[in-house]
C-alpha cells in the first residue's frame, strides 16, 4: 500500500484455544500457563504492552481508544492477548508513530499494532508476527455516480473505474471487469485527482487505502464494496522489536486464531459488516 494510504486509516471477540491446545478438556493452554507463570518475557511481567498509533481510526480502533477491545485491530490485538494468556487488564496500551516503530533500536513496547505491511527491509530493523489480514481490493466511488449503486461486478462495469497502472489493483480491476470501461493512470494520486475532479466514476485501491480517500481526502464519496480475492494484497502483521522473544508465541497465536475462524470473523465484522462493504459477486 501506498505510504500515504497505509498511514491511516479506524467487542472483543472471546476465543477458545485451538484444539491442538485441548482446550476443549478444560485444561489452561501452553501459552496460557507460561503468561501466568511470568514465563513470557515482556517489557513488564505478567502484562502485555501493546503500541499503536495516535490517532486511531475507524475500523481499525473504535472511538480512538484501543483498550475498548473494538475495531479490527482493536478486537485482533485483544485476541492475540487472549491467546497468550493475558487478560484484557492485563494489556498495557502505548502510542507510538509509524516509522518509529519500524526504525532500528530497543522498543518499550512487546508488540505494535497499526496496519503494519510486511516487507523485506523492514525486516532488518525488526520482527514481524504471522500475517493476521492480507489487504482486499476495493471500489471508492462518487456518491452521486452510478458506480455509487452498483452490488454487483456486473453493475460496476458500466461504470468508468480508474486504476494505477502496475499495482495489484490493477490486476484485480483488469481480471474482473476487463478493459471496456477502465481508466489506467501512472499513480494512485491521479487516480484520486482523478475521482476527485469527476473523470472517473470510481476508482479501485486496497481497502485499507480506500478508508483513508474516503475519510480524508475525497468528499462526497463511499467505499461501497470489496472484491473476494486477497492475492497479491498486502500482508499486515504485528511488529515486534528485532529478535525478541515473543516472536514465535505471537505468531503461534496468530496462527490459531487463523486455523480456529476467529481471524475470519473478526474481518467480516470489521471489515464488512460494521462499515457496510459487502463483497461484489
Amino acid at each position: 500500500m501506498p505510504r500515504t494510504l497505509r498511514r491511516a486509516a479506524a467487542a472483543v471477540i472471546a476465543i477458545a484455544a485451538a484444539a491442538s491446545l485441548a482446550a476443549c478438556a478444560g485444561s489452561p493452554s501452553s501459552s496460557s500457563t507460561a503468561a501466568a507463570d511470568g514465563e513470557l518475557q515482556t517489557v513488564t511481567a505478567g502484562k502485555l504492552t501493546i503500541a499503536t498509533g495516535e490517532p486511531n481510526y475507524e475500523p481499525w480502533f473504535v472511538d480512538d481508544d484501543p483498550s475498548n477491545g473494538k475495531g479490527f485491530e482493536g478486537a485482533v490485538a485483544n485476541a492475540v492477548a487472549e491467546q497468550l494468556g493475558f487478560d484484557a487488564s492485563d494489556i498495557v496500551w502505548t502510542r507510538t508513530g509509524f516509522d518509529a516503530a519500524i526504525a532500528p533500536g530497543p522498543k518499550d513496547w512487546d508488540i505494535n499494532i497499526q496496519q503494519f505491511s510486511v516487507t523485506d527491509e523492514r525486516k532488518n530493523a525488526v520482527d514481524f508476527s504471522s500475517p493476521y489480514y492480507t489487504t482486499t481490493q476495493a471500489v471508492v466511488a462518487l456518491n452521486s455516480s452510478p458506480a455509487a449503486s452498483a452490488t454487483t461486478i456486473d453493475a460496476l462495469k458500466k461504470a468508468k473505474v480508474g486504476v494505477a497502472a502496475g499495482t495489484t489493483s490493477y490486476t484485480v480491476a483488469k481480471e474482473q471487469l476487463g478493459d471496456a470501461n477502465l481508466s489506467v493512470f501512472n499513480t494512485v494520486d491521479d487516480v484520486v485527482l482523478a475521482l476527485q475532479a469527476g473523470q472517473i466514476d470510481a476508482m479501485i485501491t486496497d481497502l485499507p487505502g480506500a478508508f483513508y480517500v474516503t475519510g480524508a481526502v475525497v468528499d462526497d464519496s463511499s467505499v461501497t464494496g470489496q472484491f473476494e480475492s486477497s492475492d497479491g494484497g498486502d500482508e499486515f502483521a504485528f511488529v515486534l522489536p528485532k529478535g525478541s522473544a515473543l516472536t514465535s508465541a505471537v505468531s503461534d497465536a496468530v496462527d490459531a486464531l487463523r486455523e480456529d475462524g476467529t481471524l475470519d470473523a473478526l474481518q467480516q465484522e470489521w471489515l464488512s459488516d460494521a462499515v457496510d462493504v459487502p463483497v461484489l459477486k
